[in-house]
């Protein structure tokens, strides 16, 4: 068993969000202006403390310029 296998689905969540955002090189702050969520609502996501609908997954992905099922798929959400 990995670490990664011992971490929460909302954990896995989050740090695919924070490991995307990296890569696209914005803020917090860019992302939520780009999903129309707060920041301090991205913030708890990639730490794993919310739950986010699928609506707002949906919104994330689209802000991220990814796919749900990318997101999903590539980084390690499964």
């Amino acid at each position: 068993m990995t670490k990664k296998d011992e971490l929460s689905i909302k954990q896995r969540f989050g740090l695919a969000i924070k490991q995307r955002r990296g890569e696209l090189g914005i803020s917090q702050e860019e992302l939520a202006f780009r999903s129309g969520l707060h920041r301090t609502y991205i913030s708890d996501i990639e730490r794993g403390t919310r739950n986010p609908s699928l609506e707002n997954i949906e919104k994330l992905a689209k802000a991220l310029e990814i796919s749900i099922s990318t997101l999903f798929a590539n980084y390690g959400i499964e």
